[in-house]
């Protein structure tokens, strides 16, 4: 890396390089604002807009009130004015009162105006569990927002792609739901935003792990849980190639089928339910694309088909290690019976 144009990578959890990702893009551009509950004096719950407003004040990373629609309404006419609006909405399940602007409104504009009228709203949501939250604060609620057309839905996995990935959603015309693993905010790695690859594409998977037995597809705070599954499945004599998807909307049917045409084998895993969950939709996908080098059926694992459980329970209903592993061994099966 040369010194001329990059700093020395150092340690950053994810938290910051998205703090990061806001402050550049705020530096860069006026239009970018930052809105939510708590995200200028406090710095957000989790601390990812901290030193926003002391740095670019109160008119440029704001304090609203406890009213998620007239956030979001209120980036609506932000954007229709030329306005670059990061909405933070607090936890998963606190933007369900601001679902009708964004069906109604957010995802239909450019739609509407015939590409006349674009609004370039990212809408920032910490979502999934793993960090003792009770209901309404560990909901995996992707499944809502990619069912919705004209949305762009994307999650990073890595400090690295926090920063890309948020910094092209704030620079895209068309509006992103940019969802935060809230268990992976405190991860960290050697990270420099000057690095060649800071850029991450929306739309484009990324292959984390080669390998030949199986391909797992995954995304967001079930990647970590995957490389682990990865790595202890060599024990087994198995050799598993990990797919972080990054991009949900729009979806890389490149990447992902190319390495289930090499395995032959594919799971997806997600925290999200089973039953109308992300999975289903990606296992059709890869089952019609993909269907005469499948050597198994496409599986699944996910969280339960149930409301997100207590705090002591979610060590249960959170995909782990030995379930991959046990959907891996079920592969073997299938392919040998």
């Amino acid at each position: 890396m040369s010194t001329a144009t990059a700093r020395q990578a150092k340690p950053a959890t994810m938290a910051q390089a998205l703090q990061r990702a806001m402050r550049d893009a705020m530096a860069e551009d006026p239009a970018v604002h930052v809105m939510g509950e708590d995200v200028g004096t406090l710095g957000g719950v989790f601390r990812v807009t901290d030193g926003l407003a002391e740095e670019f004040g109160e008119d440029r990373c704001t304090d609203t009130p406890l009213a998620e629609a007239g956030i979001l309404g209120t980036a609506v006419g932000m954007a229709m004015y030329g306005l670059r609006p990061v909405v933070e909405m607090q936890f998963d399940a606190f933007a369900y009162p601001a679902f009708e602007q964004l069906i109604s409104h957010v995802s239909r504009m450019r739609n509407r105006t015939r590409g006349a009228l674009p609004l370039p709203i990212t809408v920032r949501v910490p979502y999934g569990g793993g960090i003792g939250g009770v209901e309404h604060h560990s909901d995996s609620s992707e499944a809502y927002y990619i069912a919705t057309p004209g949305l762009h839905v994307v999650t990073p996995a890595t400090v690295e792609d926090a920063y890309g990935l948020l910094r092209e959603a704030i620079a895209s015309d068309d509006p992103v739901v940019f969802l935060e693993p809230k268990r992976l905010y405190w991860s960290k790695a050697d990270w420099s935003p000057d690095t060649p690859a800071a850029v991450a594409p929306i739309g484009r998977a990324v292959v984390r792990r080669t390998g030949r037995s199986a391909t797992l597809i995954t995304y967001g705070p079930s990647v970590p849980v995957c490389m682990e599954a990865a790595d202890a499945a060599v024990s087994e004599g198995w050799d598993l190639e990990v797919v972080d998807l990054r991009s949900l909307v729009p979806f890389d049917d490149e990447t992902v089928c190319a390495s289930v045409r090499r395995t032959g084998r594919a799971v997806m895993v997600h925290e999200s339910t089973g039953f109308g969950g992300p999975g289903g939709e990606i296992a059709a996908r890869v089952t019609e694309r993909c269907f005469h080098h499948l050597e198994a059926p496409v599986l699944r694992v996910a969280g339960f088909d149930i409301p997100y459980p207590p705090p002591m329970l979610e060590r249960h209903h959170l995909p782990g290690v030995d379930r991959v592993l046990d959907a891996v061994a079920r592969l073997q099966w299938e392919a040998e019976s």
